[in-house]
């Protein structure tokens, strides 16, 4: 019974990799990515999930009468952060995905 000893090592492995990828996802959540704009005028920072959690504003930016620079300056931030923390989820998944090619399942 060939067959069942390599079911065995294929639920070996699945459990290895659930663990893997539970923690991997555990960090995600824990991380936090910076991204700027303005020159640094805006900074918005993001858990690795993408979720905003803050955001900083210098004063000088700040301009009554010109409030679409700052909505432009902010949305800038956010999607910079958001696009950099999903890279780096992506960097720790990447090799957990590609662990996911079990035999016998292709």
């Amino acid at each position: 019974m060939k067959g069942l000893g390599d079911f065995g090592s294929i639920m070996k492995q699945a459990k290895k990799l659930q663990e893997q990828m539970e923690r991997a996802q555990a960090e995600i959540a824990e991380m936090r990515v910076d991204a700027t704009s303005g020159g640094g005028m805006v900074k918005a920072t993001v858990t690795g999930q993408g979720d905003l959690v803050n955001l900083a504003i210098e004063r000088e930016v700040v301009d009554p009468d010109d409030i679409e620079m700052l909505v432009d300056l902010i949305v800038a931030a956010v999607q910079e952060a958001q696009t950099e923390a999903k890279a780096a989820a992506q960097e720790k998944l990447g090799p957990l995905a590609q662990g996911m090619n079990l035999p016998g399942l292709g």
